[in-house]
């Protein structure tokens, strides 16, 4: 473990994911964190997460892999099907040829889960400091500090801040300022008991359930007493980004013309909580002097790659990885943490918004939608998918290295 050159804390605005997946990262480069979270106690809502194998090799980075393997559900498989007529889209294998393939599995989870195996992490480290009610306001830095002020007027002292504060980053605000690209598109969340969930849909797989302008997903939890469901239709009105209480009677009215088999999907929560979602346009700048954005505060995205919690992770690790290498000079280390994360995670978000549209797809796109991938085998789905479940800790820096120079003349 390095030693950390200055007496100063790190302080991570969020204590969500992200913000607590920075946190182990910087412990375990020497440093004592300052967790500033805005709301009344440190948690997480939301519903189940999918998790690709790059998750698991950043909860191994962390130090919290056997944590969150015990928490999670491992599937058999992928697989995709038309939501009007029950085509078989897709369907992939998650199985050890998969794990032998990316060095760990594919698996479910709540997102709570994860969050309470990074908690534990942190707190059992004894130096991560958690101020909840505490809502940043206003940053200044020169060249050695960064000093945070919430809204009560108290001021922060540490050696660098890492904005890990969420879509709606304040951090974000103060330093970039760009608008928030309100996609239009509402996602229905809900987690139901076992016994209240259709036997013939309780497989032991990510699925998804694709229709004209909406689609409909489902995946066991918590040792599969629970399944999360998750179902999203482009709205009739004009939305603002936020999350509110869900109605059975607005998403009922959107899937019309949908199978019996998932439709029913809809009919099963007894409560929704309803999301109107919202990305913002890639930038290639997201550190600042002794500041910088991790997770959702540098790239939010839609759901579509399922990626959102995986990338604020493997951010963490990389920014961790990057101090390493530059024996915890700031500036240095995030240049290059910038450098590594900034093409991978605009990938994510174009290519988010990209399966948005495959997902969605109707009249002949739907039929082109439908056979893209009839009769592929798996290693042909697994080199697919080689660019995003091939990452770890040990080529995270990769983009960042120093381009070669030399120039092949033909």
């Amino acid at each position: 473990m390095s030693t950390a050159p200055t007496q100063l804390p790190v302080i991570v605005a969020g204590g969500g994911i992200g913000g607590l997946a920075a946190a182990l990262a910087l412990v375990r480069q020497g440093f004592q964190v300052t967790v500033l979270e805005q709301a009344p106690e440190i948690g997480e809502i939301g519903a189940g997460i999918q998790l690709g194998p790059n998750a698991f090799h950043a909860f191994d980075a962390l130090g919290i892999g056997d944590k969150a393997r015990g928490r999670a559900v491992y599937t058999d498989f992928m697989v995709m099907h038309d939501a009007i007529d029950e085509y078989q889209v897709g369907k992939i294998p998650t199985d050890e040829k998969f794990r032998q393939r990316f060095g760990n599995p594919y698996a479910v989870i709540h997102r709570a889960d994860v969050h309470l195996s990074l908690l534990e992490g942190a707190q059992e480290t004894g130096q991560v400091q958690f101020h909840t009610n505490t809502r940043a306001v206003r940053i200044e830095q020169d060249d050695t500090s960064v000093t945070v002020w919430d809204q009560n007027g108290k001021a922060f002292h540490g050696c660098a801040l890492i904005g890990a504060d969420g879509v709606k980053s304040v951090v974000r605000e103060q330093f970039v300022g760009d608008p928030a690209r309100v996609t239009g598109h509402v996602v229905y969340r809900a987690v139901v008991e076992k016994k209240d969930f259709p036997e013939d849909l309780q497989w032991n797989a990510a699925a998804i359930w694709v229709g004209p302008n909406c689609h409909l997903v489902h995946y066991p939890l918590r040792v599969g007493e629970q399944y999360n469901v998750v179902v999203t239709f482009h709205s009739r009105q004009q939305e603002e980004w936020g999350v509110t209480d869900g109605s059975k009677e607005e998403v009922q009215s959107y899937f019309q013309g949908i199978c019996p088999k998932a439709r029913q999907l809809i009919d099963l929560p007894k409560t929704w909580k309803r999301w109107a979602t919202a990305d913002r346009e890639p930038i290639g700048q997201w550190t600042y002097g002794r500041v910088t954005l991790l997770g959702d505060a540098a790239h939010p995205t839609t759901q579509y790659m399922a990626q959102g919690a995986c990338m604020a992770m493997e951010d963490a690790v990389t920014l961790g990885q990057a101090l390493r290498t530059h024996h915890n000079d700031w500036p240095k280390a995030l240049d290059m943490y910038q450098r590594a994360r900034v093409a991978r995670t605009a990938r994510i978000v174009l290519s988010s918004r990209e399966m948005g549209r495959i997902y969605h797809a109707k009249g002949v796109e739907r039929l082109v939608r439908n056979d893209l991938w009839r009769g592929r085998g798996a290693e042909r789905f697994y080199d697919a998918m080689e660019w995003l479940y091939g990452w770890n800790v040990g080529n995270c820096l990769d983009a960042a290295q120093k381009p070669d120079r030399t120039e092949t003349k033909t």
